[in-house]
């Protein structure tokens, strides 16, 4: 089984605004915009890595030799399934109807299987003959508003924190300087209970 990004988030969880109001940078100064942005993108990546889970809306696609019992969606939210795709035993591929699948929200990761009294139909024995597409993420809405309002404010108070944290520090080592942080438990606690932990 296969899980690859399709289209990555068109928006971040926090904006360039309230990163520099963290990184302490004057929202009329904007030398460091592009590097601050960058940031802000690296931080939410590193953030879904660790939880297993998306924030923002983006589209993944699911690739495996058969369907199984059911199909573990990684990555959740899972807010919709976009395209259930397999290839038949003629070597066809064909789009499998919604009515003939049910998607289990509340299940995380999330749990496709098929409808009541529903048989998967039979695939060619090839590698990915079974592909389904879905969006995943905590908000469906086109808003970046209400996208990032949709995100934990301790997931988005994380990532405000690695921001500040990487823009003071632009060097993995810095010599001669003393640094103190926060303490490791509180600032990795903040994203404890959003963590996905795969059934696989």
């Amino acid at each position: 089984m296969t899980t690859k990004l399709i289209t990555p988030p068109q928006y971040e969880p926090v904006t360039l605004t309230q990163a520099k109001l963290q990184c302490r940078v004057e929202p009329a100064v904007t030398d460091d915009d592009a590097l601050i942005a960058l940031l802000i993108s690296t931080a939410r990546q590193r953030a879904e890595h660790e939880l297993m889970r998306s924030l923002m809306r983006q589209t993944w696609e699911v690739a495996l030799d058969d369907w199984g019992d059911g199909i573990e969606l990684a990555y959740p939210p899972v807010l919709a399934i976009d395209s259930v795709k397999y290839i038949d035993t003629a070597g066809t591929e064909q789009t499998l109807a919604a009515n003939q699948y049910s998607l289990d929200r509340d299940r995380e990761p999330g749990w496709l299987v098929p409808a009541y009294g529903v048989t998967w139909p039979a695939v060619l024995d090839t590698p990915n003959a079974v592909r389904v597409r879905y969006r995943a993420g905590y908000s469906d809405d086109a808003s970046e508003a209400t996208q990032q309002a949709a995100v934990p404010a301790a997931i988005r108070h994380w990532i405000l924190i690695q921001v500040a944290s990487l823009y003071a520090h632009r060097e993995q080592i810095v010599a001669g300087v003393s640094i103190a942080e926060l303490p490791t438990r509180f600032v990795a606690g903040l994203l404890d209970r959003y963590r996905i932990y795969s059934l696989r």
